[in-house]
């Protein structure tokens, strides 16, 4: 079988097969869990990357695809309430004696903001208000490190079926923002399964594991898309305001100017209008006419009788706020990819997604720090690493993504399969 090696863009980092102690955050055995789904109060569509959170605590999850959740809350936390919130609607906080442990729905309200509300002649240009942003980090952004638990999955599609899925618990050593140094992570636990008969001849493996979704920090890393250069390649706008946890903020999007011969990104940036933080980003890379160039940015390693062309990159970071510091909370890499084998007749569309959730952090007050040998290191590929599906239960008390259905079944058919190789 041929392979094909994917990359995410400049994000290079990747997984290590590790198991490595768990950070100093409590996972408590003692929980109860709640399930359901979030949807648009108006239309009823599902919401998707609804923020979930847990009152008194920086426990968290998000909804998947699908708007359905899944959250584990602590018995012992004096926890009373969930909070639900996305761009563009009312924050809806919910106490826990009001929800079943199953089929919750939860509806979201939209909010219209007007113009009125945002002074956006403060700034002579959007321009203006996004190096304003990146000024003010040292004032927003989370000052101390951090341990931060979060749960990666990453999927690989031919079309629409699910041909990989590997799913992980991860600690993430995230250094302060106004520091230099690069995060660290390390792997806690892990599965995986492929089906490699949906693959036909072709492989295609995702390089990257859970870096590629942390490098989306953009107030960490904004050499990946906002060097102070860079920021002269772009054409920036204000399009119309929006909330996030019931306050207002700007929404500056953005394009790569026409003159610029490189593959640069476009999309809308979400800025707290009152501390000038970036609460979330939504954008894509430039492929038009630039497919020769942005093969080269993700294509690691194929055959040569292959040829692969990049249809999508698509990506969002999500930022949280607690105390007026705000930290990484989600990051989302969507990719897709038309491979064709020379002198074949048809073509195959492959869709590469990874995403993370921050599910529970604390202040890193002991300087706790990977040794070498536990970090993730490159060129390693995650879904080689890790060991296949466990039983239900594999995950215990830690938070995930709620799979989408599609997924699911997938997982339930490895499950069954398992249970009569064990017979």
């Amino acid at each position: 079988m041929k392979t094909i090696r994917i990359t995410l863009a400049t994000v290079l980092l990747v997984v290590l097969h590790i198991m490595i102690p768990t950070s100093g955050i409590t996972q408590v055995l003692d929980f109860t869990e709640y399930s359901g789904t979030v949807v648009d109060g108006e239309t009823n569509d599902p919401l998707v990357s609804v923020s979930i959170k847990l009152s008194k605590t920086n426990l968290g999850s998000i909804s998947n695809d699908e708007g359905a959740f899944t959250i584990k809350v602590p018995n012992d936390r004096g926890i009373d309430a969930m909070v639900f919130s996305l761009l563009g609607y009312e924050t809806k906080r919910i106490p826990l004696s009001q929800l079943t442990s199953e089929k919750n729905r939860i509806q979201l309200i939209p909010v219209v903001t007007e113009l009125s509300q945002i002074n956006i002649s403060t700034f002579k240009s959007a321009k203006a208000l996004v190096r304003a942003v990146f000024d003010k980090k040292k004032e927003n952004n989370m000052k101390q490190a951090a341990v931060m638990t979060a749960f990666y999955r990453e999927t690989i599609k031919k079309r629409n079926r699910n041909v990989s899925l590997t799913e992980a618990v991860v600690n993430v050593y995230k250094q302060p923002y106004t520091s230099a140094q690069k995060d660290n992570i390390g792997l806690h636990k892990a599965r995986k399964s492929t089906d490699y008969r949906r693959l036909d001849t072709v492989a295609l493996k995702l390089q990257g594991g859970p870096y590629s979704t942390l490098y989306l920090d953009i107030m960490k890393y904004p050499e990946y898309i906002f060097t102070p250069i860079m920021i002269d390649e772009y054409d920036f706008s204000f399009g119309a305001p929006s909330t996030v946890n019931d306050k207002p903020v700007y929404v500056v999007n953005f394009k790569q100017k026409e003159e610029i011969d490189v593959p640069r990104y476009y999309g809308s940036l979400f800025i707290d209008s009152e501390s000038l933080a970036l609460s979330s980003a939504i954008y894509s890379l430039n492929l038009t006419d630039m497919k020769g160039q942005a093969n080269k940015m993700f294509v690691k390693k194929k055959p040569r009788d292959i040829d692969v062309t990049p249809l999508r990159a698509s990506y969002r970071v999500d930022y949280r706020e607690k105390d007026g510091k705000w930290y990484y909370g989600y990051g989302n890499v969507d990719l897709s990819f038309k491979v064709k084998k020379r002198g074949k007749l048809f073509n195959s569309v492959y869709t590469l997604s990874s995403e993370m959730a921050v599910t529970d952090w604390e202040v890193n007050t002991t300087k706790a720090r990977l040794r070498n040998r536990e970090r993730l290191k490159p060129t390693v590929i995650m879904s080689d690493e890790v060991s296949g599906f466990k039983d239900p239960d594999f995950w215990g008390p830690y938070n995930l993504i709620e799979p989408e259905k599609s997924i699911e079944s997938a997982i339930n058919k490895i499950q069954r399969k398992l249970r009569r190789n064990d017979r």
